[in-house]
């Protein structure tokens, strides 16, 4: 299974017409575009999940840089959380492990 990031999205760009670019490379399990929690807008990026590996990548090489919506799109390979790092530095000086 490939978990690909599609990043640089219009905030209008739909799961459909991400869900066509993609299925140009092979059968597509799952489109997600990521929303804020709040207001419930695209966040202007989203993860396409491609069971085939060799579709996947293929997918990768052929949609990064490619034009939807009036944006470029950046397109790789979505790493892990562990990957990523722990991101933002939420504030944590109220809790302490008292054991």
């Amino acid at each position: 299974m490939t978990n690909i990031f599609v990043g640089n999205l219009s905030f209008g760009t739909t799961e459909h017409s991400i869900r066509s670019l993609f299925e140009q490379y092979g059968s597509v399990d799952r489109v997600n575009v990521v929303t804020d929690r709040e207001t419930g807008r695209a966040r202007g990026f989203a993860f396409v999940e491609m069971s085939v590996d060799a579709e996947g990548q293929a997918a990768i090489n052929g949609v990064n840089g490619r034009d939807l919506d009036g944006r470029t799109l950046n397109v790789n390979e979505a790493r892990s959380k562990t990957e990523r790092g722990s991101g933002g530095g939420g504030y944590r000086g109220a809790r302490q492990n008292r054991w």
